[in-house]
Order: structure tokens, then C-alpha cells, then sequence
């Protein structure tokens, strides 16, 4: 009699634990799937996926922002804003833990939403930016998100520096060069990646998705198939919370 499918994946999850326990020096990669269980919906799922919701190249991106930044924040803006309230996960904070345990050397994400931060991870690259900051267009000033939060309620729009140039979240846009944080990011995986997790990532967003090319092993949890499957160690095709608490789990045994 073969194996149930509850079987399979509890093998997985062995081997997955198996892996990371040989691996020198591994590092994880999320994406929105991550954040699904915490109530904000990722960018590809269908049906439920953000962008078959919104247009991300119609009010999200920096060429509306310094041309059009009246537009960008009444229509832009407010799926940002919402970001805020979600809280983290069973699987964020699983992740945290894999740090605190000395398995995972650290977290690359492209998640905006904080979640990561908040659950506790230490070492993390957040390519994609945050929400805890803004910054001003003209002066260059950092400032705090929620000063630009209390000046959008205040009826300021577009909320503005004591300069008078625009305000700005600390994400990168559409149309905006990566930043800082994704290269240094990339030297940390060049320097040496004996295994990268990649989870809760479609893995097609570049540049992002050409980091799995720096490690020696790939392991995917992840909902969806993604470009990369044939190429993983192991696949895990389970919700992001109850793969990362099930492997912490077989880790701690």
C-alpha cells in the first residue's frame, strides 16, 4: 500500500529538516504568500490575488508619485496604509525562530508589510523596502510612516515636508531601482548559500527571483507551482504557517 498524502508530506518535512541540519550555511527567501494567513492577499493567486484587483501600473508607481503624487495617494496609496494593522503568522514567527536557533544565517523578503520584523527575525533584508518610514522627495529627510499617515487624515494630500516637497513610504515602486538592501542581499548568498528557502514566493519576480541561481540546494514551500520546481531539492506544496511550525518542530527533536 502506498503512502497517504499527510505521509508524503511528513516525509518532506523530514528531509527538508535533514537538509537544513547539513547544510553549512542556508538562508530563506518569502514573498506575499507568506502573509495570506495574516488576512493580506498575495499578488498572483487566482481570484484572490491583489493585482487582478488593482492595477499596479496605474497609481503604485514613481512616475505617478512625482508627477501625480494627488493620485497616488488617493488611489495608490490606501492598500499600502492597510498593510499596517496585519499582525504576523504562526509560520513568521516559526521563521524567527529557525534564526534564534542558529539554522538560518537570514531572511531575505519582498514583503513590504513588516511581519517579519515584527515577529521577531533579526537579520533581514527587506528588498522590497518597509512601512515604519517615509521619506522626502526634495530634502531627503527621514521621517517617521506614521507622520505621513497623521498628515493624509489631517486632509493633507499630498502630505508634505517642511521643505514643501512630497512625502514618500520607504518601498520601492514600479519604476524605482532596487535597493540597497536587495544587493547586499546578493553578496551574502555569492559569499556562500548551501541552501536558500524559498517560501511563500512565486519566484518570478525579478530580480529576486534570479537569487535560487546562487545557492547550491533549492527547497520551496509554496501553494503554487512556480519556474523552479524541477530544480528543488525537496517541494512542499503546503500553507506557509503550517509547513514552517511543522519543520521547526522536527528541527527541535
Amino acid at each position: 500500500m502506498g503512502l497517504t498524502d499527510r505521509e508524503k508530506y511528513q516525509d518532506k518535512i523530514k528531509r527538508l529538516a535533514g537538509l537544513v541540519r547539513s547544510s553549512g550555511k542556508v538562508y530563506a527567501l518569502t514573498g506575499a504568500g507568506c502573509s495570506t494567513e495574516s488576512g493580506l492577499p498575495d499578488f498572483r493567486s487566482p481570484g484572490t490575488g491583489l493585482w487582478e484587483k488593482v492595477d499596479p501600473l496605474k497609481y503604485s508607481t514613481s512616475e505617478v508619485l512625482y508627477n501625480d503624487p494627488e493620485s497616488f495617494y488617493k488611489f495608490g496609496f490606501p492598500r499600502f496604509k492597510d498593510l499596517t494593522a496585519a499582525q504576523p503568522n504562526a509560520g513568521h514567527f516559526a521563521m524567527a525562530e529557525l534564526e534564534q536557533l542558529g539554522f538560518i544565517k537570514g531572511l531575505i523578503t519582498q514583503n513590504i508589510d513588516g511581519l517579519h520584523f515584527k515577529a521577531g527575525s533579526k537579520r533581514i533584508w527587506e528588498v522590497h523596502g518597509h512601512l515604519r518610514t517615509s521619506s522626502c522627495t526634495g530634502c531627503g529627510a527621514r521621517r517617521s510612516f506614521q507622520l505621513l499617515i497623521d498628515k493624509l487624515d489631517s486632509g493633507e494630500v499630498p502630505p508634505r515636508c517642511s521643505c514643501r516637497s512630497v512625502l514618500r513610504p520607504d518601498i520601492v515602486l514600479f519604476g524605482d531601482s532596487m535597493s540597497s538592501s536587495y544587493f547586499e542581499a546578493e553578496r551574502a548568498l555569492q559569499a556562500g548559500c548551501d541552501l536558500l528557502l524559498a517560501a511563500g514566493t512565486s519566484l518570478t519576480v525579478y530580480p529576486v527571483a534570479g537569487l535560487p541561481r546562487f545557492a547550491k540546494q533549492l527547497a520551496i514551500i509554496n501553494l503554487q507551482p512556480t519556474p523552479y520546481d524541477r530544480e528543488a531539492a525537496i517541494l512542499i506544496n503546503q500553507k506557509f504557517s503550517a509547513a514552517m511550525v511543522d519543520l521547526v518542530r522536527e528541527l527541535k527533536r
